[in-house]
């Protein structure tokens, strides 16, 4: 079926797309991101919550999969862990996912010539995931080319799925409405409509306004505008760790704390303290050799203590970072590096934890189109 064929007038309902079995309608809803860390499993939880507290039968699936970490010698994905969990769903977390996307399977495929085709296990597995429910999430690739290789792209597995699409864009600026008008010439009447996230808070009339009114004169009617907030975008002290590949020193009970900024410790001690009390909820970055810094660190809003060069704390310090509950993390690198790592991954870090998605719910729930999602998937009822 070519979702490009047919056109829905504004105000009307194609409900050609509703599935029925027996006395039950079935709807696929394939969420789609425009970028990477746009959001998708995070408005996945939120509405798998929203429909299984309806009472409504709710099922989630991945037919490709990039966030794949071995364990117990298979590939598991971690947004499926991660979903599996939140919802409670029956299945196994190697049920809910099908084509693991990795660099040696590319590889493999540019090397021999020989083309890996994971079609007809998707169709199997999505099946097996759908039958009982009323409500099947798909989430879709980083971008809609990934897997274009195997022909797994965003277009492919939506018309394979026969699937309703919501795309949800990360703001970045104005230039994403070329990237989700851009989708909808390529699906069609199945895009139901959009979710704009992360928008800063200087931009939100404007997306809410005229930007949701120009997307929908082109047929995509922007169904939340998702601000941006600094603790949606924060990692958490473990993951920062983890990233550095930095040793944990103490609080290791606080490794869950999450970080909104990054501070460098590199002035002189007499403005350290007041430069340290700009910025709440921070990571201090700074040399394993500045007692005086690191002391002034601990005495603000510091979440953790990075000590780069390799370079072991004072029993001075370590003392007194447990005491305030500050974890401290040694990494070998130095300071500019360290820096520069950690910048990559702050605001890309995905939803996996407890108070992030309990805020991102809450603004989600505050202001997205129910009744219109619920009028693509179901007719209204």
């Amino acid at each position: 079926m070519n979702g490009g064929s047919r056109e829905i007038r504004e105000g009307y309902l194609d409900s050609s797309f509703i599935v029925s079995r027996g006395d039950r309608q079935m709807a696929t809803l394939y969420l789609l991101s425009t970028s990477p860390n746009s959001g998708k499993t995070a408005v996945a939880v939120a509405l798998g919550q929203r429909y299984q507290e309806q009472g409504r039968r709710v099922a989630w699936f991945k037919p490709i999969s990039t966030t794949v970490v071995a364990e117990a010698g298979r590939l598991v994905d971690q947004d499926a862990q991660f979903v599996r969990a939140v919802l409670n769903l029956p299945q196994s977390v190697t049920e809910l996912s099908s084509f693991a996307l990795t660099p040696e399977t590319v590889r493999e495929v540019v090397e021999t010539g020989e083309p890996l085709d994971g079609r007809d296990e998707i169709r199997r597995r999505f099946a097996a995931v759908a039958a009982e429910a009323d409500l099947t999430l798909v989430e879709g690739g980083t971008t809609p080319v990934e897997g274009t290789l195997f022909g797994l792209d965003a277009r492919s597995l939506v018309e394979m799925l026969d699937a309703r699409v919501l795309v949800v864009a990360r703001w970045g600026s104005v230039f994403v409405a070329d990237e989700i008008l851009w989708v909808r010439g390529m699906l069609g009447a199945r895009v139901a409509g959009v979710v704009l996230n992360a928008v800063p808070k200087s931009r939100e009339t404007f997306a809410q306004g005229a930007f949701s009114q120009v997307l929908a004169a082109r047929g995509v009617p922007v169904l939340a505008v998702i601000p941006e907030e600094k603790i949606l975008g924060a990692m958490s002290v473990r993951e920062l760790a983890e990233v550095l590949g930095g040793t944990v020193l103490t609080a290791h009970e606080h490794l869950d704390e999450l970080v909104e900024n990054l501070s460098v410790g590199a002035m002189s001690v007499d403005s350290a303290l007041s430069y340290f009390r700009r910025k709440p909820n921070k990571a201090v970055i700074t040399g394993g050799d500045r007692p005086d810094i690191q002391l002034a660190a601990l005495e603000t809003s510091t979440k953790c203590m990075i000590l780069t060069g390799n370079l072991q704390p004072s029993p001075v310090i370590l003392g007194r970072a447990e005491e305030v509950g500050v974890p401290i993390v040694v990494v070998r690198h130095d300071t500019l590096t360290t820096v520069e790592i950690a910048e990559q991954y702050f605001g890309k870090i995905r939803f996996h934890q407890p108070q992030k998605l309990r805020r991102f719910i809450r603004l989600f729930e505050g202001r997205m189109d129910f009744s219109r999602l619920d009028a693509v998937l179901w007719g209204g009822q």
